[in-house]
């Protein structure tokens, strides 16, 4: 072979080389804070979790997408907010799930913060929805509508028919039926009841006040304090449950009729059961659909004090009083509990499941979000929890760059694409004497015929502030939430709950253990791991070696040459350019 064949096959090997090592080094990123306390963990080892049912169906989606695609054994246990705290706490859990931090401000409850080292990190968004089961004339009624005085009112036993004239006002499409109203709550420790018990006490606190008189609950700072267990009227209507299967279940019963609870949306969907849409601030009544959820909590105030044990927690007052037309005033976050320090039986093996497990869920795991009833995380709070991440012993995580995360909310510009892309309401989801008969939830391709002589408006065109392109994601939403929904075999025995009493005539018809179905997503394949620390250092030093071999070969050609040993061979430089 030509000298000159042999210089450009050493230009090709360089160019080559040069690739390499510029991937190697891209890819590699900074090190992470687990890496510079010690070395990462060997082997992905089993690990165990519990704590909040409201964000469960999103954990279990994602603990059954890893164990099919990489084999890392998760358990979550389903057991509220309070005992995921708790288990975290005693050392039981290797992590917690909560919508609240401990100690949370304005409770009375005992929920000490942990003695083992820990940081929160948000896991996915979300709606608290109002999930119900009534009918009209036997028909089951999908669109209704609620102002949020009117649910404090309902959720304190003030409001105890569902013709009661508040209701009337919110739902002037309807002719209510005069059922009593069985108000579901939780039995256990719940994230969900402590962000309803917040939402009360923030915008509705006389209400709120004299409930706790009621239950002769004291208060706190001049108000009715803030509670992971809904307090209870003897003798009342009330019906506590356990679990957001467990009220959700108990909601979707043919023969509960009358019975409201409320749950994250995910749950309605699977169940096939409507949401009542909710009063904003802006004059709508919206659904925590994906988008809505997303506009809301751009008025979310997170804790951007790193010093802080409460690091990206929520404060949602904003969020209540959001002025956008698509807003949901009862979105927000929910949070995993980490350890950041070798203790309580947590070992560097476990940090790198775990570590790897967030990793997979801040970027890959979103995009399944929106199909399993929740709201996926924006780019800001994913880049603040990779960082968390990097703070679990042993973890070892492929950090993935914002172009790569394969988040439906990011966008080039890095604003919110799905706030961007959230359709506004109809005009007859404006308060007002029109009401949609177009379903909610669960039920969205059911509507309701008006039956209480308001002008009825439904499946319009034309947002109350729509911009071009806005609406055209409805049809998408709509489809994945409605292939979500059909999952749930409860949707089909609720289409003969047509001939069932209602809750008031026939309580006792209505079982103690009935149960939501769970939204079971296909598992998601998950796309090759970045490379990492290992594999980009390989890479690099791959880009090395042919770097010198396409180099080497010259200098030693010239030192040969200037000896007399060797004719001089050209440099890679010297070739020509064709």
């Amino acid at each position: 072979m030509s000298t000159t064949r042999f210089s450009g096959l050493r230009a090709v090997i360089a160019a080559i080389g040069v690739a390499l090592l510029v991937v190697g080094t891209v890819t590699a990123g900074p090190i992470s804070r687990a890496e510079a306390a010690g070395e990462p963990g060997v082997a992905h080892v089993p690990i165990q979790g519990g704590g909040s049912t409201w964000s469960a169906n999103a954990l279990q989606q994602w603990i059954r997408n890893v164990w099919t695609n990489k084999q890392w054994k998760i358990t979550y246990d389903e057991s509220g907010s309070t005992q995921g705290r708790n288990g975290f706490n005693n050392g039981t859990l290797d992590f917690g799930v909560s919508e609240i931090p401990y100690a949370i401000a304005n409770s009375q409850e005992a929920d000490r913060q942990p003695a083992r080292g820990f940081a929160y990190m948000p896991i996915v968004a979300g709606g608290t929805a109002f999930m119900y089961n009534l009918q009209i004339g036997g028909k089951r009624v999908t669109n209704l509508r609620l102002s949020g005085e009117t649910v404090a009112k309902i959720f304190t036993g003030v409001i105890a028919q569902w013709d009661d004239p508040a209701i009337k006002a919110d739902n002037p499409g309807l002719a209510l039926p005069g059922v009593p109203i069985v108000p579901v709550v939780r039995s256990d420790g719940s994230g969900a009841t402590a962000q309803v018990s917040i939402w009360l006490r923030e915008q509705y606190p006389a209400i709120w006040d004299a409930y706790c008189g009621k239950v002769e609950r004291p208060l706190i700072n001049g108000h009715c304090g803030v509670t992971s267990n809904f307090p209870i009227v003897p003798s009342s209507r009330f019906v506590a449950k356990a679990g957001s299967n467990g009220v959700a279940g108990y909601v979707a019963q043919s023969a509960a009729v009358g019975a409201i609870t409320f749950v994250e949306y995910s749950y309605a969907l699977s169940s096939g059961f409507p949401v009542a849409k909710l009063l904003n601030s802006a004059g709508y009544y919206t659904e925590p659909t994906a988008g809505n959820v997303a506009v809301a909590l751009l008025q979310a105030q997170i804790n951007e004090d790193q010093s802080s044990t409460n690091y990206l927690t929520q404060d949602l007052r904003n969020v209540y009083t959001s002025g956008d037309p698509r807003s949901y005033a009862l979105s927000s976050y929910s949070y995993i509990i980490l350890p950041t320090k070798e203790e309580a039986g947590f070992t560097r093996d476990k940090g790198l499941t775990l570590a790897d497990f967030g990793a997979y869920f801040l970027c890959e795991g979103q995009n399944q979000a929106e199909t399993l009833g929740y709201s996926p995380l924006p780019i800001n709070l994913v880049l603040a929890g990779q960082s968390q991440i990097q703070k679990i012993p042993g973890g070892n995580p492929a950090i993935t760059g914002p172009e790569n995360c394969n988040n439906p909310t990011f966008s080039p510009d890095g604003s919110n694409k799905l706030t961007a892309t959230a359709p506004y309401p109809q005009e007859c989801d404006r308060q007002g004497p029109a009401q949609c008969v177009t379903g909610t939830g669960g039920a969205k391709d059911e509507s309701t015929s008006n039956t209480g002589g308001a002008s009825g408006a439904g499946g319009t065109a034309g947002g109350a502030a729509g911009t071009a392109g806005a609406a055209g994601t409805a049809g998408a939403a709509g489809a994945a939430q409605s292939a979500a929904a059909g999952t749930g075999a409860v949707a089909g025995a609720a289409g003969a709950a047509g001939s069932a009493e209602s809750l008031g005539g026939d309580a006792a018809a209505v079982s103690d253990s009935a149960e939501a179905v769970l939204v079971n997503a296909t598992p998601q394949t998950i796309a090759q791991a970045g490379l990492g620390l290992t594999g980009a250092f390989i890479t690099a030093a791959s880009g090395l070696v042919l770097l010198a071999f396409a180099a080497l070969p010259p200098l030693l050609s010239r030192r040969r040459s200037r000896a007399g040993l060797l004719p001089h061979a050209p440099a890679l430089n010297s070739r020509k350019t064709r």
